[in-house]
Formats: C-alpha cells, sequence, structure tokens
C-alpha cells in the first residue's frame, strides 16, 4: 500500500497578543511608535539614504524597551508568547535560553514595502501588529526550498497550502507571528492609504 508523508515542515506561530501576559494597549503602542519615528533623525537619515519608503528604527534605535514603559511590556508578553513556540519546535536549548536580540518599530506608507530577507545570527524572528488598514498588503513567506527546484513546473492554482511557493498571512492589529529566521519573508507594497505599522523582532541563543 502506497503511503505519501510530508517531510520538513516549516512551522509558523499566529496568536493575539492578548492570549499571553499582561494586555497591550494598541494605540499606546502606535503613538509611541509615531513619536519614536517622529524624533528619530537617525533613524530617518538611514531610510532616505537606503530609499526605504516609510520608517525603521532598525538601524538606529537598539534600546526601545528603556525609552518606552509600552516596549518593556511588549517584550514581557513575546517572551511568553516564544515559550509556546519553542515547545512545538522541540528545541534543545540545554542549559541556555533564547533571548530578545533585537526590536525595531516599522512604518510603511501607501506605496511602501519590503524586499525579501532572512533573518541572519537569530533563532526566531516574527512581528507584531500594530495598525492592519483595510487593504493593506500580508506578509508573504517563500518556501526554503525554492533554489532547489531547478527543473520543476509551476504548481496547480488550487494547490494545498503546504505545497505553495509563496504563502501570504493577513494577521489582524494585535496579532503576532512567529518563524525561524531562515524562513525568507517580504512585504510587499501597501496599496492602503493609511500607514501599516508593526514593531518586529529577533531573538538569539545563549
Amino acid at each position: 500500500m502506497s503511503n505519501i508523508e510530508s517531510l520538513f515542515v516549516t512551522r509558523l506561530y499566529r496568536a493575539a497578543l492578548a492570549e499571553q501576559g499582561k494586555p497591550i494597549d494598541l494605540a499606546e503602542l502606535e503613538n509611541s511608535c509615531l513619536a519614536i519615528a517622529e524624533d528619530d533623525e537617525a533613524g530617518q537619515d538611514w531610510c532616505e539614504k537606503h530609499g526605504y519608503a516609510g520608517y525603521t528604527s532598525y538601524a538606529s534605535l537598539d534600546d526601545l524597551p528603556w525609552r518606552f514603559p509600552i516596549f518593556k511590556a511588549l517584550v514581557k508578553v513575546l517572551d511568553k508568547h516564544l515559550e509556546g513556540f519553542v515547545k512545538d519546535v522541540q528545541f534543545d536549548l540545554g542549559e541556555k535560553k533564547l533571548k530578545l536580540d533585537s526590536l525595531w518599530i516599522n512604518i510603511l506608507p501607501q506605496g511602501g514595502m519590503h524586499s525579501a530577507h532572512i533573518h541572519p545570527h537569530s533563532v526566531i524572528s516574527g512581528t507584531c501588529y500594530v495598525t492592519m488598514p483595510m487593504g493593506t498588503s500580508a506578509i508573504k513567506f517563500e518556501d526554503p526550498r525554492l533554489a532547489m527546484m531547478m527543473a520543476a513546473p509551476p504548481r496547480k492554482a488550487k494547490v494545498r497550502d503546504e505545497l505553495r511557493t509563496f504563502i501570504y498571512r493577513a494577521p489582524e492589529a494585535g496579532e503576532v507571528l512567529m518563524w525561524e529566521s531562515w524562513l525568507r519573508h517580504e512585504v510587499p507594497m501597501n496599496m492602503a492609504e493609511e500607514d501599516r505599522i508593526s514593531v518586529s523582532f529577533n531573538y538569539a541563543w545563549g
């Protein structure tokens, strides 16, 4: 009797922030993101120099939890969510733990996008969503085997999710996604008139 099974599964964690820890005030988080973006001249300069439409604090600020209490509270909530994801992927961490390595703001206006990338030197990466206006772009994940599919024909239009070359997920404001940091992903162009605001993060081992 024939048997077909799925191998080398890629896991994606999705949950409401409110499922773990104390509730996060999204309005306060949004206002904090906007206030930091307005004051962060180094971040603004980096975005202009690199043609980044919108704002990111990735290259300019590494102390958000120290600057605003709302980010410190957010980290505590993310740590709780991480525990559940680590159990699911069954990492053997030994005596070490995964620790937050970086946390940064992303503000994508209409026309803004974030090209495909991975997060080197990290174990778990993710994003929590502050504002997701109607019509804004979903996050797009790429099959990590894509580069090895030298002569593969295209998949059918109605293929099952686990066989797709690209997967799109459109979280709601107040949700968090987590994935292993080697998973290539991107944010297509924001077609909504309002800003798409999120806070991304990396966890490293040790």
